[in-house]
């Protein structure tokens, strides 16, 4: 192929390399001269045109990327037709995409002009999602280019669709004291929600005690029937092999395959197998719609892609999620985006349990305690954060120093929480939405989970509030919506936002996370010793 000014009286049949207009002619980039073109051109002046000239033993553009694209696609792959150097390549079913990566890597090698893009490989895709493209940079390449690229991919397509197939699926819960209905009932939902773009169905929910023996004969029950895939929701997390929900599957007749993963959350996943069936101990996070390490897995199992201890441990490059807003899949699609909502960090307290000391003032990975609580605000998509003081206010605020905060003093701090979110809500701007609530003496919560209140928070809209949860226990920070605003101010004394939730009853929307940090508060001596090694310092 020859690129360059090539004369007008010879451009006729070469390929514009850009776009040109002379009078009242104009040649497209791409387009082919003709000669009632190049006539025009030359009346209008001009003498030559940057061109492109095939040479012998040249393929054009498209047709090599149509030659290219039709080789690499395999099952549940379509291609669409060519256009300006190149093909798409479309999923045809919902499933798993399956990229045999080192014969793309070879043909991106053959020949800079060469190239192809996929989504990542184990992709779970659906129908009508573009799944790669073939692009070809120059208006030609050599026939032999192609056919080498061609002899690279072999027989093998090394772009696939691996379709859902498993349609049938047991869930086994565990119940503890203290668990309530709810809490199993909305991860019911949301493990249905997980299940319809794959078009599987739950086709058995069972509910027994937290305890091996009622739990193994629970899964042999549940592999014995119709289902393909067993998943078991324990009351509790898995942290040995000896914890209950391996312990059953081994005494059902099972194997536990693997016990962890380096994907987070999601770390506390048991994959196992029982008569040939998958069983899977899903962690704590699969209680939230929120991507984790179990869609992982659940997806590859759905559509037969086998998950071994091996596949797992090669999880952790990508495995980080906690602050990836991404939607997870197989999933329902049209959730939406987090709300715009604000930040309050309540940091007023007179610290009573923790002795002499502040305990906001007290450091914690070099930094005071409650800067931990409002960087974590900061960091989210919260918009404004207020901070509240009380307590040695200008200590507090010190801080505090150089963070875009706005800072509300509370002047009836020793009557209670009550007055101090009643300040924080004041100094809210009129417009926002809703709210999330922070306690200044817990550094380990961290803008991931405030992200994730106000995702649940925009994904229904009629909550008045949105509690995270561990194990079934509310924790914190809270989100409060504007609507539940004029219930603080009935709040007397000590009463915060746990007496608003409690209040707001069924219009709570409650999120499981597989996070300590929601419940770990650092107010005596012995939390901050068990934190830091250290105690604290007056």
């Amino acid at each position: 192929m020859k690129f360059g000014p090539v004369p007008i009286a010879e451009a006729a049949g070469a390929v514009a390399a850009h776009t040109v207009r002379a009078g009242d002619v104009i040649v497209r980039k791409g387009a082919t001269i003709g000669e009632e073109d190049a006539r025009k051109l030359a009346a209008a002046g001009l003498s030559e045109i940057v061109a492109v000239q095939f040479e012998a033993g040249d393929i054009d553009e498209n047709t090599a990327a149509e030659q290219l694209a039709r080789a690499l696609a395999g099952r549940a792959v379509v291609t669409e037709a060519p256009f300006t150097g190149r093909v798409n390549l479309f999923a045809a079913a919902p499933g798993i995409l399956r990229i045999d990566t080192a014969v793309i890597d070879a043909l991106n090698a053959v020949d800079e002009a060469i190239t192809v893009a996929t989504l990542p490989a184990l992709k779970p895709v659906v129908a009508g999602e573009m799944v790669g493209t073939v692009k070809i940079i120059p208006y030609a390449v050599p026939e032999k280019r192609i056919a080498e690229a061609l002899e690279r991919l072999g027989a093998d397509r090394p772009i696939a669709i691996a379709e859902y197939r498993l349609k049938s699926v047991a869930v086994v819960s565990t119940l503890l004291p203290g668990l309530k209905t709810s809490v199993v009932d909305k991860t019911l939902r949301t493990m249905a929600e997980r299940l319809e773009p794959a078009g599987a169905t739950i086709e058995r929910d069972r509910r027994v005690p937290h305890e091996s023996p009622p739990l193994a004969e629970a899964i042999r029950e549940a592999v014995a029937g119709p289902a393909e895939l067993v998943v078991v929701f324990g009351a509790s997390a898995i942290t040995d092999r000896r914890d209950v929900v391996p312990q059953a599957l081994t005494l059902a007749g099972g194997t536990v395959e693997h016990l962890g993963m380096p994907v987070d959350p999601g770390n506390l996943l048991m994959l196992g197998t029982l008569g040939g069936k998958p069983v899977i101990g899903a962690p704590g996070c699969a209680r939230s719609p929120k991507e984790n390490g179990f869609d992982w897995v659940l997806q590859r199992s759905l559509a037969g892609v086998p998950v071994s201890r091996a596949d797992i441990q090669k999880m952790g490059v990508g495995g980080l999620l906690m602050e990836i807003v991404s939607r997870p899949q197989p999933r329902a699609p049209g959730r939406g985006e987090a709300a715009p909502v604000a930040g309050i960090v309540l940091a007023a307290g007179r610290s009573t349990r923790m002795g002499a000391g502040n305990k906001l003032l007290q450091e914690v990975r070099g930094k005071p305690l409650v800067r931990h609580a409002v960087e974590a605000q900061l960091a989210s998509h919260a918009a404004p954060v207020i901070v509240v003081t009380g307590h040695q206010q200008d200590e507090v605020r010190a801080a505090l120093a150089g963070l875009d905060v706005t800072v509300v003093h509370n002047p009836v701090f020793a009557e209670g929480l009550s007055g101090s979110l009643k300040a924080g809500l004041a100094a809210l701007p009129k417009d926002v939405p809703g709210v999330v609530v922070s306690l200044g003496d817990m550094p380990n919560v961290t803008a991931g989970v405030i992200d994730r209140l106000a995702q649940a928070f925009a994904d229904r809209a009629d909550a008045l509030a949105v509690a995270p949860t561990l194990l079934g226990q509310r924790g914190n920070p809270v989100l409060l919506s504007r609507a539940i605003f004029p219930e603080v101010a009935k709040l007397n004394g000590d009463q915060g936002a746990r007496r608003l939730l409690d209040a707001a009853g069924d219009a709570v929307e409650e999120i499981a996370l597989d996070d300590p940090a929601i419940a770990l508060d650092i107010d005596t001596p012995e939390a901050l010793r068990a934190l830091t090694g250290q105690g604290p310092r007056n």
